[in-house]
């Protein structure tokens, strides 16, 4: 395996759980993604999944408090409306190496599973979390927007009316929420439980024949090029036209001064 599936990593930690990889989203204290993070998780992905034996995955985050805060907004202080549609690029990549994957993929969420990280559990076959778990998609509320192909997934995974009503009111909401909407398919009270419960059930879908898991994931997901390359084209042009938007900018930087806030506070 590579460097990165081997634990050779700044922002991602892998350990084999006899033949199950665990891949640990490791940039504390919020795992937020920024552009290493979800180039190196991309990477990972479409790596593994272009070869011969890819394993089952499981995916969390370091700590008990955080699967991922989501994108990582300290990025976007002076960044410039190329830079943005770079990191959008990246991320629309993620998505699409998560979607084409056509190995068990479990994520096991150990905290707040906000913005990015909600789209991350999306595009999983099978969600996990703790009781304590957080979810949404705040960006309405902080100046940003979900990537266009994580919309799409959340339509038909949670429905119209629920997506519509989570993206626009910004609310999170708990774990036993999440799991009536659909989003979380079992609920586990305890983080030392977490990783041992998602590791058994990447295993046991990692039991079933490969060709046959694999063609029928494809159906199931049903990537197509043409559909993705439209889907990122919405996601360009709705950053082009936000980056720069003045009230846009002012939510981002309000909540950047709250997140460094929280931080100073928590190193005390």
């Amino acid at each position: 395996m590579s460097a990165l599936a081997t634990g050779q990593s700044a922002t991602l930690r892998t350990t084999d759980h006899d033949g199950v990889l665990v891949v640990t989203l490791d940039r504390p204290p919020a795992n937020a993604m920024n552009r290493e993070l979800i180039h190196d998780l991309a990477g990972l992905f479409a790596e593994l999944g272009a070869g011969p034996d890819a394993p089952p995955i499981v995916l969390t985050g370091q700590g008990e408090r955080f699967f991922s805060g989501g994108g990582d907004i300290k990025e976007l202080e002076d960044a410039h409306a190329g830079e943005i549609a770079f990191r959008m690029r990246e991320f629309h990549a993620l998505l699409v190496a998560m979607d084409r994957y056509p190995r068990p993929m479990v994520s096991a969420i150990n905290g707040h599973c906000v913005g990015g990280g909600m789209e991350v559990a999306l595009f999983s076959d099978s969600v996990l979390a703790v009781d304590s778990a957080r979810f949404g998609f705040p960006e309405i509320n902080h100046g940003l927007l979900p990537a266009d192909k994580g919309i799409q997934r959340a339509n038909k995974v949670l429905g119209v009316r629920v997506t519509r009503r989570i993206i626009l009111s910004g609310d999170l909401f708990d774990a036993h929420h999440a799991q009536d909407i659909g989003l979380v398919d079992e609920l586990v009270a305890d983080h030392k439980a977490l990783i041992t419960r998602a590791v058994s059930t990447a295993r046991a879908a990692g039991s079933k024949a490969p060709v046959l898991y694999g063609a029928l994931k494809s159906s199931v997901n049903d990537p197509d090029d043409v559909t993705d390359d439209a889907s990122l084209q919405r996601t360009l042009k709705a950053a082009a036209d936000y980056f720069d938007d003045p009230l846009a900018r002012e939510l981002r930087q309000r909540w950047s001064g709250r997140r460094a806030s929280a931080d100073k506070a928590q190193s005390c």
